[in-house]
């Protein structure tokens, strides 16, 4: 005989279903009778009480019948049997019932990956070894193109890695660090990025992010990332990156201890999001006195700031915009981004954008175009951070409908 499913309404009240024996189908399911208990906790001799008078029959017509409590409320009593409270209850068993056979089934079938975060709307999948999460394109993560920027996709890429590690089981009270991280007093800090973007989403699009890890190094991690437009598969942009460990007191990189290794190491995935001849290990030539465009006097924002308290390497992104012309930004969208991190930037700190454009056949504002940048702190020069951008002729904007 099956096990009766239970449904709890507002008021004392339990439902029970029993599927044995020949009775009405719904959706595969059979029902061959419903019982109804009213009342709240029961003493002894209530049970007793109810074990004597309490029975369950179906009805020549079909209606189940109740039996309760003599001890209930007179106009309760009369409400709980009517015909009508009946029958829903009937019909709610017979839903709960159903749905657990299907959610059976599935599992039985290997269909149901979990678990599954229904408010990220995110779940575990290949193994649990990827992440996978969907979400909206918003209006305010769009510019006057109605298309979706970097910044945009890289704060989905920060997201999904955070969300990452909380499935999983790993996050602590940090920024994406671990239970043993925390132990040693160690945060997370990203040392080189790399972005290909195939396509820019719009507004409205929905977007399918997968993310994995797997080793970088004795000490280091790599997380890549792969969005794909959720409603045709093409995929819009990929991405890797690099990630070493600090101490968060010191400020100084560490180490990964054992304890850290053998936490992470289960849920490394060898998978490349870039194809390996086209990810770039040369490192990023820095630029000098004589860069071509200058942007000075920038400053952070106490909202600039994450959890460990300094810059969100996604700002970066946008100080180094600042100092490429707007004609070219006009004409030309961001194809390939290389960051390589070197230090901190606090909020006092005052930042200098410069940027250089390399000398590449057919450079000019209607073709191509390759930057080299640089972010450094402008009271003494020490760097921030180092970039490359390449840009292509913005393509022709078209919209699914949504």
């Amino acid at each position: 005989m099956a096990t009766p499913a239970k449904i709890k309404l507002l008021f004392p009240l339990k439902v029970e279903a029993n599927v044995s024996g020949i009775g009405k189908k719904v959706n595969g399911t059979k029902v061959n009778g419903t019982k109804v208990e009213m009342g709240g906790k029961k003493n002894k001799s209530s049970l007793e009480e109810e074990e004597e008078t309490a029975t369950t029959a179906t009805a020549a017509g079909g209606q189940p019948k109740s039996s309760f409590s003599s001890t209930m409320p007179a106009g309760l009593k009369a409400y709980a049997q009517s015909p009508a409270l009946q029958a829903v209850l009937a019909a709610l068993a017979n839903v709960v019932l159903a749905a657990e056979k299907q959610r059976k089934l599935e599992e039985i079938a290997g269909k149901t990956e979990v678990p599954v975060d229904a408010l990220r709307q995110g779940r575990l999948v290949e193994g649990k070894l990827v992440y996978r999460q969907t979400f909206v394109i918003r209006s305010y993560e769009v510019g006057a193109d109605k298309t979706a920027s970097v910044e945009t996709l890289m704060n989905h890429f920060q997201e999904t890695a955070l969300n990452h590690v909380w499935m999983v089981g790993l996050a602590g009270d940090g920024f994406g660090a671990t239970h043993a991280m925390i132990r040693h007093n160690l945060i997370w800090v990203v040392s080189r990025m790399q972005v290909q973007v195939e396509q820019y989403p719009a507004w409205g699009d929905v977007v399918e992010m997968d993310t994995w890890v797997t080793g970088s190094g004795k000490n280091g991690m790599r997380r890549d990332w792969l969005a794909r437009d959720y409603k045709t598969g093409q995929v819009l942009a990929r991405a890797t990156s690099t990630w070493v460990m600090m101490n968060q007191k010191t400020r100084r990189l560490s180490k990964m201890p054992n304890e850290v290794r053998e936490e992470i190491s289960p849920h490394f995935l060898e998978r490349s999001a870039i194809k390996e001849n086209n990810i770039v290990t040369q490192k990023i030539k820095k630029l000098d006195d004589s860069a071509q465009l200058v942007r000075s006097g920038l400053t952070p924002k106490r909202s600039d700031l994450d959890m460990n308290q300094h810059v969100n390497n996604v700002k970066y992104i946008g100080w180094m915009m600042e100092s490429i012309p707007s004609a070219i930004q006009e004409g030309h969208e961001l194809e390939t981004l290389i960051l390589e991190y070197r230090r901190e930037c606090s909020q006092s700190d005052v930042v200098q954008s410069m940027t250089t454009l390399q000398e590449i056949s057919n450079a000019s504002r209607i073709g191509p175009l390759q930057f080299t940048h640089l972010l450094r702190l402008q009271v003494d020069g020490a760097e921030i951070v180092r970039g490359s951008t390449h840009w292509r002729l913005k393509k022709p904007f078209h919209h699914n409908a949504h």
